[in-house]
């Protein structure tokens, strides 16, 4: 099966290269260089802005509710025909009389919401033509200036209720978007170690070809002068070629991801990744402290519970006024007359006023009502137990989050000196194997070695960027420029 997977893997990799090669421009990139990319061109990133786009809309729509709105509406024009039965005193009977009306209207307004008490005030002036058929009769209806008010009494106050959750959604949508940007910086990191851990196995398979032809050439002679034995050159006959075996899957593994990391970065084929792997990390340790204040005043998941509670809240309140009493009070105040004549229209306007209380109050509903604002009552009761459990929670994942990040310091520092005396040991290793001190297997545990630290210092630096990004975005807070994360909103809805 090995010597099968190996001949696959030999014709693949044929394959590959026998592709006719089109001018490919090359792009060395830092971690830093992939983060930002990966920020401005990703369709990650793409996502999350379309995603606050509709929030901040939303927001806006709820803004709008607060503000004056001037329509303009009509009807033009607005034909009606019917027939009604009248009676003839003249000659006393019955009689169909049809009635052909003609009406065109327009009507202009002014309304404005008020939101501490739930109702609304508008000023509006219409005015209607009129024309009769069938006695060719036409009149102008003139209603210059007329206010209008209504307002609920004993009734859930939508309103007031949106002022409190919708800031508190959009501000959500806000803390959302970074901690969406810094996710895409997380994926950048994996995407980026990946391609670098490739390229370092891809290198380490090419020394390991190089030491393995020049140490299998060593054997042949040993063997021909007899001094190993046979099995002895077996073995590195047999190191030799997995070695031509690991150069082709470590090239396929590079392509693949650098396939990847091109994708997520928005770049065509004809661009070629190559990486500059960061050999230092910054001296940074972070105080849980700060990072739990951080994140009460930022994480939009702690956002997202405080609104959770007070829409849970609302509902009560709308169950609680739902069951009682309802009442509506409209009143208005206006001028109103007519005319033949559209300048005689708004010459003597007569006064005209109304008010209207009109109430529901259930009598029998069998419990519905009573039933509704129980459910919401325990609904809201749930929702405060389920909000502190989640806060209590995130601040035990937070504070495990900020001492696996304290270590991952320490831990790079580690993984970088075991990476240069695995290498040592080996170059050591391999000067007693040619002078006769060791055997192969010997050998073969040295290289293992230093290969194996070698991956394990990349996955070292592959963690700390994590946990690093990580903690920006519990925070969104960059602890190495010591600034909190900012955009421009406005620019992301152009």
């Amino acid at each position: 099966m090995k010597s099968i997977k190996a001949l696959s893997l030999l014709i693949l990799f044929a394959a590959f290269v026998t592709v006719p090669a089109r001018p490919q421009e090359v792009k060395r990139l830092t971690l830093d260089e992939v983060v930002r990319l990966a920020s401005e061109q990703s369709p990650n990133a793409l996502i999350a802005k379309h995603r606050f786009r509709a929030s901040y809309w939303q927001y806006r729509t709820f803004v709008a509710d607060y503000r004056p709105i001037l329509s303009l509406s009509g009807n033009l024009p607005d034909y009606s025909t019917a027939y009604s039965r009248v009676w003839n005193s003249v000659t006393q009977q019955w009689e169909y009389a049809s009635t052909n009306v003609l009406q065109t209207s327009g009507s202009l307004s002014l309304a404005q919401n008020i939101g501490f008490t739930g109702g609304s005030i508008s000023l509006y002036s219409d005015m209607t033509y009129e024309k009769n058929f069938e006695t060719e009769g036409e009149r102008y209806i003139t209603s210059p200036l007329n206010v209008r008010l209504t307002q609920p009494l004993f009734r859930y106050n939508e309103l007031r209720w949106q002022k409190k959750i919708e800031p508190l959604k959009y501000e959500e949508a806000r803390k959302t978007y970074l901690r969406d940007v810094e996710n895409v910086h997380m994926m950048a990191v994996q995407y980026f170690f990946n391609l670098a851990l490739a390229q370092i196995n891809r290198e380490i398979a090419e020394t390991n070809m190089q030491n393995a032809d020049t140490l299998y050439q060593i054997a042949k002679g040993r063997y021909n002068l007899g001094t190993i034995a046979e099995d002895e050159l077996l073995q590195m006959e047999l190191s030799y070629l997995n070695a031509g075996t690991a150069i082709n899957e470590s090239e396929m593994n590079l392509r693949d991801r650098e396939l990847k990391l091109r994708s997520f970065l928005g770049f065509n084929q004809s661009v070629r990744l190559e990486l500059l792997i960061p050999n230092e990390v910054p001296e940074l340790k972070v105080d849980v402290s700060e990072v739990l204040r951080l994140a009460e005043q930022n994480n939009p998941e702690l956002i997202a519970l405080e609104r959770q509670l007070v829409e849970a809240q609302s509902s009560v309140a709308q169950a609680r006024a739902e069951k009682g009493l309802n009442a509506n009070l409209t009143a208005s105040y206006g001028l109103r007359d007519q005319d033949p004549l559209l300048d005689q229209a708004y010459q003597q306007p007569n006064q005209q006023q109304t008010i209207r209380v009109g109430f529901s109050l259930p009598i029998l509903d069998w419990g519905q009502g009573r039933g509704r604002y129980k459910m919401a009552k325990s609904s809201e009761e749930l929702t405060r137990v389920q909000v502190e459990q989640s806060r209590n929670d995130f601040e035990q994942s937070l504070l495990l989050d900020v001492q696996q990040f304290n270590m991952q310091n320490d831990q790079v520092k580690i993984a970088a000196k075991s990476d240069t005396v695995a290498a040592k040991m080996f170059e050591v290793t391999k000067q007693r194997f040619l002078i006769g001190k060791i055997d192969v297997l010997d050998l073969n545990n040295a290289d293992t070695k230093k290969d194996q630290n070698k991956r394990n210092y990349i996955q070292a630096l592959n963690n700390y960027w994590t946990y690093y990004y990580n903690m920006r975005a519990l925070t969104l807070f960059d602890f190495i420029t010591r600034k909190p994360l900012e955009t421009d909103y406005e620019k992301l809805v152009e």
